[in-house]
């Protein structure tokens, strides 16, 4: 067969060719560029700075040959791959570690894509390349130009004291969660919550796959709980200032504003939202609309079919940053010690509240929620990990107290005061039955250290 020749001869966007797609840090503004840092873990027979290369190259303007369509333009709006660690300190296993690609600007059309503009981008193709069977991705850094384009929480966690009325004590808050997680009435729930409010709670919320059941209509709901939170109100109970049931609005996003607005029409003074389902359009849609004018409680059921794989995925910190400036004002971190997830979790939750909370532009910090397993006796090691801008999520907590949910809710707030008086528990329940109570009801669950936890479904005393 004679030789074909090529006829054409246009600027190159071979995945491999790394004078196209990498520089050095000097060379990346921060105001011109999204930064992603990813873990990755590629072929042995591969470095990850090449790795980094063909990430750079498949999310921009490269693909696996030179074709004949590319111009110049291609060029000017490559991404690029600028910096890269090795797992391996000695730098001689070179074929996993972390890796920084920014993305120019000019790739994205967030104004009109949004945020899943960035996950097209970051995320893309390119992470099941046969090559690189393993990414995680880590951070994100968004310059002052696509910050402006978010409103981020509409009350965030100073909104979230004044309504509660702790701007001044700074106490952790309160939350309760209906109990078993479906097959509760109306009535029901409503009971739970009245005990629970007698307690002082803060915030009460449905489950998260309590929705509008057969035994509990939604709107009928709302209407019986925040009759009975009004009436231990006026009994006296939480008087620092409201307390809030945030009923779910987790629905088709086609449903979600109509569902949200008739929730509130109902007397709803917050709702929740699953955002691991619905995305991050649908909480903005809600943080963004002018008639949402509560807070929104941000749950994150499924996530770790996303997260929980130490080397592919996305890392929560990232999640829980983007829902923040999608709108959220609270939002589900872990705890230091619960049934959820691993021991990573003592560095992860650090770097999630860091995303959460610490300045960014105009954006509001929100509040983490500590979910999963807590109870009252180890309520001081999620305070000490990730500070006081917390609320402490109860479910078995409260409702597993020997004397029932009233029991449980003032024994939990009984154990806040103590740490907020720097008295260990053990010695505030001495003259604290209620919380005394919580203490024999539960035991050592959960509340000694991950790798040594006594965690009842696998048996006492098994790790």
């Amino acid at each position: 067969m004679p030789e074909i020749k090529r006829q054409w001869n246009t600027p190159t966007v071979e995945h491999s060719e790394s004078s196209v797609f990498q520089t050095t840090p000097d060379q990346i503004d921060p105001d011109k560029y999204v930064v992603a840092t990813y873990f990755i873990t590629c072929d042995p027979r591969m470095t990850i700075d090449h790795a980094g290369v063909i990430i750079a190259a498949e999310q921009s303007v490269g693909t696996f040959t030179d074709v004949s369509t590319a111009t110049d333009l291609a060029h000017k709006t490559a991404a690029k791959v600028f910096s890269w660690e090795y797992e391996d300190p000695s730098g001689s296993a070179k074929h996993s570690g972390l890796v920084k690609v920014a993305y120019p600007l000019y790739l994205l059309d967030i104004d009109n894509r949004g945020i899943p503009d960035l996950f097209t981008f970051i995320t893309g193709n390119w992470m099941g390349f046969t090559p690189i069977p393993n990414c995680k991705w880590v951070d994100l850094e968004l310059p002052k130009s696509i910050l402006k384009l978010f409103k981020g929480p509409q009350f965030g966690t100073e909104g979230m004291r004044k309504i509660c009325g702790t701007t001044e004590t700074r106490r952790p808050h309160l939350g309760a969660t209906l109990k078993p997680k479906m097959g509760v009435t109306d009535q029901g729930a409503a009971d739970q919550f009245y005990d629970a409010a007698c307690g002082d709670f803060d915030t009460y919320k449905d489950d998260e796959t309590y929705h509008n059941q057969w035994c509990s209509p939604l709107m009928d709901r709302i209407t019986k709980i925040y009759e009975a939170l009004d009436k231990a109100k006026s009994e006296g109970h939480h008087p620092e200032g409201e307390m809030f049931y945030v009923p779910q609005v987790t629905t088709d996003l086609e449903t979600t504003l109509e569902t949200a607005d008739r929730m509130i029409a109902h007397g709803a003074r917050g709702m929740m939202l699953n955002f691991m389902c619905t995305w991050y359009p649908a909480l903005r849609a809600l943080a963004e609309d002018a008639s949402i004018n509560v807070p929104i409680h941000l749950h994150r059921a499924s996530h770790a079919a996303l997260t929980r794989h130490p080397r592919h995925g996305i890392n929560l910190p990232v999640t829980d940053f983007i829902a923040r400036i999608a709108g959220g004002d609270m939002v589900h971190v872990g705890t230091a010690r619960g049934k959820l997830g691993d021991a990573n979790k003592f560095t992860e939750i650090p770097q999630i509240m860091n995303k959460i909370q610490d300045p960014l532009e105009h954006i509001k910090p929100m509040m983490g929620i500590c979910s999963g397993g807590l109870t009252p006796q180890n309520y001081h090691f999620s305070i000490d990990l990730m500070g006081n801008d917390i609320q402490l999520q109860n479910g078995g907590g409260i409702h597993g107290h020997p004397w029932g949910t009233k029991g449980g809710a003032i024994g939990a707030r009984q154990a806040v005061d103590a740490y907020m008086q720097s008295i260990p528990v053990e010695e505030y329940a001495k003259t604290h039955e209620e919380l005394a109570g919580t203490i024999q009801a539960f035991g050592n669950k959960y509340a000694v250290a991950s790798e040594e936890s006594v965690v009842p479904e696998l048996g006492e005393g098994e790790k």
